[in-house]
This record gives structure tokens, C-alpha cells and sequence, in this order.
């Protein structure tokens, strides 16, 4: 009896310690600049989902079920809008401001949520962090989209001051925040209002991370690397896989150039991709016409720009990202899944394999060198990315085509390899080969986009679990 309650007790705390990554300190910038930590200095990979609307259109139990569902996948952030121009109202028809002023904040006595008169829009957006909280989540918090500012005419330092400090203040104490200034807006369009909003967001509440969300095919760097508030950067690589203009950086099979952009930035930030290509939306964005981005397009994207260097990686589904619930709102980007169905999207569950396999080796000194690769380093779909620290390397192809390394990048006389597989994350051990020359190695299966794979190389006298298993 006594050793099933030791057990019990085991259990209990190890779900606790799982459900609160926060007893371990605020996130804070690693000390190289690269990547995110937690104050005691435990690695913290950010694992995104959006689900923009999910403050206007979810109702408690619903949000109950989405951050369950979603901690159980691996995802330890959620981005969200907290106040949208076109959707100002909640589930239970609140609304967040009175006369979508944003200096007037709509509180009322209270907060019984089987009171309706008690219950207010802030009430139930404290529920959802208090529950995402619960889950190990950390809720990403747009404050607003960047309509609002380009459509509010009467939008001014001195309102959009009023405006932060207020939201900032509520959300200070809970644990579980970061801040996402901007909204899909263009860093040169109305700069000194989001300087406004983030410097005071900072100055208000010093102890939360925040970045900024640049329009589509734009760095947040481009404008705002210097910005004393701004901890770290986010690109939005977008949801398009043609030209857009005759300018050769306008091509979508390049997620990773931002990071390689954004790492070569002095001082030196974290970076991530805000917005990649989501799940089952269609390729030309609003080209219903043009096929859906798959599991397959999605690992991609988290691969490049991870293997590049960026902190995380944020995913999307285009149902769950708009929170499209049939029947009750209208689908937007030929969604046609219902919302719960489409937490079920096959790239959802494969996200934590990315998670798992880089913290599976030691973290903060990981870096991306191409010089690994010993020839074709591979243009478009065909391209191979490596990260590597000291005792390991890995690399990552899209398409499964041979490649060659160049051995003696990394430490060891002698080198174990494994294929990784990023849609079960699980390993196969390949063998062991000496660390010198070069070595060409051809992936299993046959050469076709989606037949992804890492290539894990450690030095053999390392005790390394298999990878993706052992997360530190």
C-alpha cells in the first residue's frame, strides 16, 4: 500500500512539475542570444499553436478541451488576438472595451461565471490563461491586429499608451505570458505607435518576453532589432509558394534565410517563424484554386528554420487558427473542417518530434553550418540543413535524396548514426563510421518531397540516448 501511494506522489509531482515550466523562473534570452531559457537555466523551446480568436470564440468548456488536447501533443505556447476590431465580442456576447474605445476598459463587479452579469469579457480571458496555465501553456498575447491601428483615425501615442498599460497591468502577474506586439503589420507603417505600445508594455511589465508580429514575408528586425522592449524577433515567412514580385527573396522555399538573416544582427536576438505555412490552407492564401499545405509542407518549415538557428517553431492549422466553428461563425481561407475535428490535423501530433529530438542533445550550443555538407547543399525542396554542437550533428532533408558529409565537424574518433523520423519520432540505428573523409548517406525510402529525415551523427564515446527520447 505504501509503495502504490510512493507512486501515486511520484506521479502527481512529475505531472505538476510538467504542467508548470514556470517554477523554474521567467524566460529569459540565453546568454549567446540565440535561444530562449528559463531562469534557472533549463532550455525552453517554444512549441506554437495558433488559435487567434480563441479569447471571442470559445466558450469555457471548449478551451477546458483545446488546452488539453494540445498539452498532450507538446505544445507549451498559444499565440492569441486580445482585442479584434471585426470580432470585439466573446462567446457570451462581452465585449472588452465599451464603444470599441480602447482607453475604456468594460470591467464589471465580479466574476461567477453563472452570473452574467458578473462575467465580463476580461473575467473570461483571465479563465483562459489561468487554464492554459493549468496545461503548461504559455499564452502569446497579440494585444491587437494591426487593422486596428491602420483603420483607428483616431489612434495616438498618447491613446495607444493608455491602451497597453492598462492590458499589461492585468496580465502582469500571471506566469504564463508573452507579448506579441504588432499583429501582422508593417514595422515602417505607423512605427511610433508600436514603439508606443511595446515600450510600454516592457516598462509595465519588465518580467515577460515580447516580440513583434510583421506582416506577411517581412522581419520584425528590419525595424526593430535595436528596440530596447523587444527580446526577440519573429518573421512571418507566409502562406504562399509562388513570386509575388520579380524580387528573387519573394519565393516560399526559404524560411530559413530570415534566421541566417536575423542571426547575422548585432545586438543578437532570438528568432522565430510567426506564421510558416498552415495546415490544410490553400497555397495561394485566398486561391482556393491551388492545393492545401500538408503535414508534409509543415515539417518542413519547422525543420528549416529550427535546423537554421530560430528558438522554436509556431504551427498552424487554418481551421484551428481562426477557430472556425460551424454553424456559429464563418469559415475564412476555404477551411472545411469544424474545429475540433481539425485538432486531429496529422501535423499537430508531429510537431513535438522537432521539440524532442533538439533537446535531446545538448541545446544552447547548437548552431547551423553548412560547411557539414560536403557538395550540393541543395536548392529549393532539395535542401539539406544541419545543426550541430560540439558532440553531434544533424541534418535534415525534405526529400530523402542521398547527400555527403564532410566527417570531422564534430568531436570523436569514431561517429554513431541514426535516421531520425520526423512524422513518428522515432530512430534507427544506423551503424558506426570513422570520423574523417567524407561519407554519403541515402535515406530510407524512395527520393520524394515528405520523405523527411534527420541524419543524427554523435561522438561514439558519448553516452547519448536514442534520439528524441531523452529531453533534458
Amino acid at each position: 500500500m505504501k509503495n502504490v501511494l510512493f507512486i501515486a506522489i511520484l506521479i502527481f509531482a512529475i505531472n505538476a512539475n510538467a504542467q508548470a515550466p514556470w517554477k523554474n523562473g521567467n524566460l529569459k534570452v540565453s546568454e549567446n542570444g540565440h535561444y530562449l531559457q528559463q531562469e534557472n537555466g533549463k532550455p525552453f523551446f517554444w512549441q506554437g499553436d495558433t488559435a487567434w480568436l480563441l479569447l471571442q470564440r470559445l466558450n469555457r468548456a471548449e478551451v477546458k478541451k483545446y488546452f488539453e488536447d494540445r498539452k498532450a501533443k507538446g505544445f507549451n505556447v498559444v499565440q492569441i488576438i486580445f482585442y479584434q476590431f471585426y470580432t470585439d465580442n466573446n462567446i457570451y456576447k462581452n465585449v472588452a472595451y465599451l464603444d470599441k474605445d480602447l482607453t475604456k476598459p468594460n470591467h464589471t463587479p465580479g466574476n461567477n461565471p453563472f452570473d452574467v452579469e458578473e462575467y465580463d469579457f476580461w473575467d473570461h480571458a483571465d479563465y483562459v490563461v489561468e487554464e492554459a496555465e493549468r496545461n503548461g501553456i504559455y499564452i502569446a498575447i497579440a494585444p491587437t491586429w494591426g487593422q486596428l491601428v491602420l483603420r483607428d483615425k483616431e489612434m495616438t501615442k498618447e491613446k495607444a499608451a493608455i491602451f497597453a498599460e492598462h492590458l499589461a497591468d492585468h496580465f502582469k502577474n500571471f506566469p504564463n505570458i508573452i507579448w506579441i506586439n504588432g499583429g501582422s503589420a508593417k514595422p515602417e507603417v505607423n512605427t511610433e505607435i508600436w514603439e508606443t505600445i511595446g515600450a510600454t508594455i516592457k516598462k509595465t511589465d519588465p518580467n515577460h518576453l515580447i516580440t513583434f508580429h510583421p506582416f506577411g514575408r517581412i522581419q520584425s528586425s528590419s525595424k526593430f532589432n535595436d528596440a530596447t522592449w523587444l527580446d526577440l524577433n519573429m518573421f512571418t515567412s507566409g502562406h504562399r509558394n509562388y513570386a509575388q514580385d520579380d524580387t528573387p527573396r519573394k519565393v516560399g522555399e526559404d524560411n530559413w534565410k530570415y534566421v541566417k538573416e536575423d542571426f547575422a544582427k548585432i545586438p543578437a536576438k532570438p528568432t522565430i517563424d510567426g506564421e510558416p505555412s498552415y495546415e490544410n490552407l490553400h497555397q495561394g492564401l485566398h486561391d482556393h484554386t491551388m492545393p492545401v499545405w500538408t503535414d508534409n509542407d509543415v515539417r518542413r518549415y519547422a525543420y528549416w528554420s529550427v535546423f537554421a538557428g530560430a528558438c522554436g517553431h509556431i504551427y498552424g492549422e487554418n481551421t484551428v487558427r481562426q477557430v472556425f466553428k460551424e454553424g456559429e461563425n464563418k469559415a475564412e481561407s476555404g477551411a472545411t473542417l469544424t474545429f475540433f475535428d481539425a485538432l486531429q490535423a496529422k501535423g499537430s501530433f508531429q510537431m513535438q518530434h522537432l521539440k524532442n529530438l533538439v533537446l535531446s542533445r545538448p541545446y544552447f550550443e547548437r548552431l547551423n553550418d553548412q560547411s557539414v555538407i560536403a557538395g550540393d547543399e541543395g536548392e529549393k525542396y532539395n535542401r539539406i540543413l544541419v545543426s550541430k554542437g560540439k558532440d553531434y550533428l544533424m541534418a535534415y532533408t525534405y526529400t530523402g535524396r542521398d547527400f555527403t558529409i564532410q566527417m570531422g565537424k564534430i568531436s570523436g574518433t569514431k561517429l554513431t548514426a541514426w535516421w531520425y523520423d520526423t512524422k513518428t519520432g522515432t530512430a534507427q540505428k544506423i551503424g558506426k563510421f570513422e570520423n574523417k573523409g567524407k561519407i554519403s548517406f541515402n535515406p530510407p525510402g524512395n527520393p520524394a518531397a515528405g520523405n523527411d529525415w534527420v541524419l543524427v551523427l554523435d561522438n561514439a564515446s558519448n553516452k547519448f540516448n536514442t534520439p528524441g527520447l531523452a529531453i533534458q
